[in-house]
């Protein structure tokens, strides 16, 4: 028996679905107009109307396209503003790629193709799969961080920030121009108390360099010499080796681009505050900024002070050794040049003299990356350097040694260690038997056999002027005396580091500067922007052995001498110049691509002000402006979002921007999981060449093991969304990702439940078109009271889900209006089309094309949302929680307009109320009219 021609199945989906798909590409059914410039509009439907920005964090095209996993927040987001557009918003939805990077790089050198030629391919794949989805984007601000249009802001921004210093006094960024006026004016004095006219002009450069917010500076790196290239530490796995290719990674000190984000860091988490994002999410970057109060303590040595920071200075007379980071630069000085007498065997790490120990320390530290340092590892290590340090508040003289757990890019570089109140200097005093202090007790006397950590609200003992003092009058009382005897000050630091923004890659931004004959840098003016990569028919970085921690990187760049050797006029003549041979990282160009939605086809800018402003401009006085509602997933919920926020808000301070943020709002969503299987090797397979036997799974005749995963190509268990569109359309895909559970959840995919999903569908057709002919079958009578209160309060529902992103929850009712209407003897027209309405943002092909056979034209985008009547959603009893003692303990259902009396009498012969009430004396009963029972008993 043959399918009946209008069944709403795969046949008719592929059918349906791409000829919206061309409509809607031929009218711009998408696009967004903007107040002023090339992209306004005076008769869109929607022009005039308030706005919503609504954006996804863009992806990085790879080869493999799409999985499942990719489309679960990019749908969201298309549901939401499918849904605001019905709901009578201007509503901007834009979609680019962030192309630049190492995984397309590594790919080019592989195969031996050219990064832009890959890069293309790749875009085109995930247009053509985003497209088949149904995503409803404005395409016209469309972009790749790799063209030349879009790079040439990346790089102007760069200028900002180079040419710009950090005002601390009026806390914001201000033009470097204006420091060199003062400078030269004399209002500012020069390091040295010189004039600065008498300073050489280089001199002058390299004390103005020494304030922009960017600079180059010698500083602790990644160096993988497997890779050729310096590692960001995300790009580092926990056991010390790049994420790709599984090379050992060392801590090298090399000369590298820096951002001076650090200058933002209280700004940056005070302005957290005003945010409209998880507290998770807010917890996470306070606690990557890591602010700390406490103060700085110099301790003297015959090689000069060393400076560290501590939270507790009330515990400086517990100090009894000091560690400085191995790279540390007095450490050289502080080696002595033999042991002193009777110094302890544990101290030398075996060697003969101090500087063979500090040496054999030096090398194996560097073979450790910073987060295998700072890891709690059970056997602490380090040598004594043969040299002493003073503790200022008594005179004490105190061996200094070099570890790894300190960090020369942390802080100071350098800790007093109090063993007796910290558990990893306490371990480290007890290996290397150095003499344990308490400065603090508690009301319990302190045993000796672990730290004491518990010292918070204790007194300071043994502590000469600070004995008797609890902790925080301490620390006042030491930072005053600090500050009195010149041996430190009260202060905030933080965890927060300085951005590297250095790669020896060459698939990546390349930098608009220049050095001259002083070596020192010079910024390219603006009108020689973009800086194009040159051609390179090899561009691979020079690798070496990867165990050799002694190499150094050589840039693919530094080949291109024909590049890099540039001959410019940069207003003294002629001249011979330097390129930069370093590429900025791919952060850079996903640092402010927000902005660039805004006004894509500007010319002489980044955005218009108007059209920013329009977009991400503050609502109000009060309100801190930036995008309306960003998804993406919560691995960028630091990095990411830190280098975004940092650099609008230098733009802000610059006059560039209206918002000191860049996103309002921020909701991360989960992850799709799929089975994985791994064989006894612990090698994950392919997942859809597993086949089950009896509960059993093989793989080539081989049991292997099932597990849930993360969908990507490391576990073998890709799904990618072509195939399920081609078994059952794109709206039936949307549905059931969108129907899978709360959008911020992880959650498994099972294409076996997919068919649920589209008999949803089948449903909806089927209540409104003949399966056989075609025709559509609504009447045109009147909704029952009861159909109506259904509809009505479904109506409601779905508006407030779409609003708050329960997309799942949205759809649940949905199915639930649609079961309804099936069991009628007729559907009612009203029904039928308010329907069609709420499912459009959700599955919008079936939608229009239901909408259209109903007789309506110009398309439903723009279709206003249904809007629920209240007569309707009266219900005839009302739910009343009861709570006892102020914890909810049952829950009563009386008549709607039940008085005090009867809503009382209810809730005390409630049997879970009656059960927690046995045995008690009640006090109080409180009826809150509508809302709630409140019983006080005893």
């Amino acid at each position: 028996m043959s399918e009946p021609n209008f069944r709403y199945d795969a046949r008719l989906a592929n059918e349906i679905e791409p000829r919206w798909q061309e409509r809607w590409a031929e009218e711009r059914t998408f696009r967004a107009p903007n107040p002023t410039g090339a992209l306004a509009e005076a008769g869109h439907p929607r022009a005039g109307a308030p706005k919503k920005f609504v954006m996804d964090m863009f992806p990085y095209p790879s080869g493999a396209g799409l999985h499942v996993g990719h489309p679960l927040g990019y749908i969201a987001t298309d549901v939401y503003s499918r849904y605001l557009r019905m709901a009578g918003f201007n509503v901007l939805h834009p979609m680019g790629f962030d192309a630049f990077g190492l995984p397309t790089e590594q790919y080019a050198i592989a195969t031996g193709r050219q990064p832009a030629e890959i890069t293309a391919e790749n875009i085109d794949r995930y247009r053509d799969q985003l497209r088949r989805l149904g995503m409803g984007y404005d395409t016209r601000r469309e972009f790749a961080t790799t063209d030349p249009d879009y790079f040439k802001w990346t790089q102007w921004i760069f200028l900002q920030i180079f040419n710009s210093y950090y005002d601390t006094e009026a806390d914001r960024a201000r033009p470097i121009a204006e420091l060199i006026a003062s400078f030269e004016s004399g209002e500012r004095p020069a390091p040295d108390g010189r004039a600065w006219a008498d300073l050489s002009e280089v001199e002058r450069r390299r004390i103005v360099d020494g304030h922009r917010l960017a600079y180059v500076t010698e500083a602790p790196v990644n160096w993988c010499p497997g890779l050729g290239t310096v590692l960001s530490n995300e790009e580092v796995t926990a056991e010390g080796r790049s994420e790709r290719g599984n090379f050992p990674v060392y801590t090298r000190t090399l000369k590298q681009w820096m951002l001076r984000i650090t200058a933002y860091a209280d700004r940056l988490l005070r302005d957290l505050e005003d945010l409209d994002w998880t507290d998770s999410l807010k917890s996470m970057q306070r606690n990557w900024i890591g602010k700390s109060t406490g103060a700085y303590a110099d301790f003297a040595t015959y090689a000069g002070d060393i400076r560290v920071f501590t939270t507790r200075p009330d515990t400086l007379f517990g100090a009894t050794y000091m560690v400085l980071a191995p790279e540390h630069g007095l450490v050289d000085a502080l080696t002595a040049e033999t042991w002193p007498a009777d110094v302890p065997e544990v101290w030398t790490g075996g060697h003969d003299t101090p500087a063979a120990a500090v040496a054999a320390y030096r090398a194996a530290a560097a073979a450790k990356t910073d987060v295998e340092r700072q890891a709690d590892a059970k056997t602490k290590t380090g040598v004594f350097t043969g040299g002493y340090a003073t503790n200022p508040v008594n005179g004490e003289r105190i061996p200094v040694f070099i570890a790894d757990y300190v960090l020369a890019g942390y802080g100071t570089g350098a800790i007093m260690a109090v063993p007796a109140h910290d558990e990893r200097d306490f371990a480290f005093a007890k290996a290397f038997d150095i003499p344990i202090r308490q400065v603090v007790a508690g009301d319990e006397e302190w045993d000796g056999e672990a730290a004491y950590t518990d010292n918070v609200k204790g007194r300071c003992v043994n502590s000469e002027f600070l004995d008797g003092l609890a902790v925080p009058e301490a620390k006042e009382r030491i930072a005053a005396w600090l500050v009195e005897h010149r041996r430190g000050e009260a202060a905030t630091t933080f965890r927060l580091r300085d951005w590297l923004f250095s790669r020896q890659r060459y698939w990546g931004e390349p930098f608009p500067i220049v050095y001259d004959e002083t070596g020192l840098p010079v910024a390219l003016p603006e009108d020689r922007l973009p800086v194009a990569l040159p051609h390179m028919e090899d561009f691979s970085p020079k690798t070496f052995d990867p165990d050799d921690a002694d190499t150094a990187p050589e840039p693919p760049l530094g080949r291109a001498k024909d590049w890099v050797e540039v001959e410019l006029d940069l207003g003294d003549g002629p001249k011979t110049y330097r390129r930069e041979v370093n590429t900025m990282p791919n952060w850079a160009g996903s640092s402010w691509y927000e902005l660039r939605y805004t006004d894509p086809t500007s010319e002489d800018r980044i955005a218009d002000p108007a059209n920013e402003s329009y977009w991400m401009g503050p609502r109000d006085s009060d309100d801190i402006g930036g995008v309306d509602l960003y998804i993406g997933g919560v691995e960028h919920a630091v990095l990411h979002l830190l280098y975004a926020r940092f650099w609008q808000k230098v733009l802000f301070d610059l006059g560039h921007v209206s918002s000191r943020e860049p996103f309002r709002r921020l909701f991360n969503q989960g992850y799709i999981q799929a089975w994985a299987y791994t064989d006894a090797r612990g090698v994950y397979v392919p997942a859809d060449e597993v086949t089950e036997v009896d509960g059993a799974f093989y793989y080539e005749g081989e049991r292997v093991e099932r597990e849930y995963g993360k969908i990507g190509k490391s576990l073998k268990n890709v799904v990618t969304p072509d195939g399920v569109c081609a078994e059952y359309g794109a709206d039936t895909f949307r549905v059931y990702e969108m129907s899978m559970g709360p959008l911020a959840d992880s959650k498994p995919w099972e294409t076996r439940a997919i068919v649920g999903s589209q008999r949803f569908l089948q449903r909806l057709w089927r209540n409104i078109v003949d399966e056989e002919t075609g025709e559509v079958t609504v009447s045109g009578a009147a909704p029952s009271e009861a159909t109506l209160k259904e509809l009505h309060k479904t109506i409601a529902g779905v508006r407030e889900d779409y609003e708050q992103l329960r997309m799942n929850t949205a759809v649940a009712k949905l199915i639930t209006l649609n079961n309804h209407v099936t069991g009628l003897e007729e559907v009612p027209r009203a029904v039928a089309e308010a329907l069609v309405l709420m499912a459009a943002p959700v599955a919008p092909h079936i939608a229009e094309e239901l909408w259209e056979r109903l007789g309506h034209s110009g398309g439903i985008a723009y279709a206003d949302f249904p809007v629920a009547e209240d007569r309707y959603l009266v219900e005839a009893t009302a739910t009343y929680p009861v709570q006892i003692n102020g914890k909810v303990r049952g829950r009563v259902e009386v008549g709607a307009d039940a008085g005090e009396e009867a809503v009382r009498e209810a809730a005390l012969a409630d049997e879970r109320v009656a059960a927690n009430l046995a045995g008690k004396d009640v006090k109080k009963v409180i009826v809150i009219p509508g809302r709630m029972v409140s019983i006080v008993a005893k």
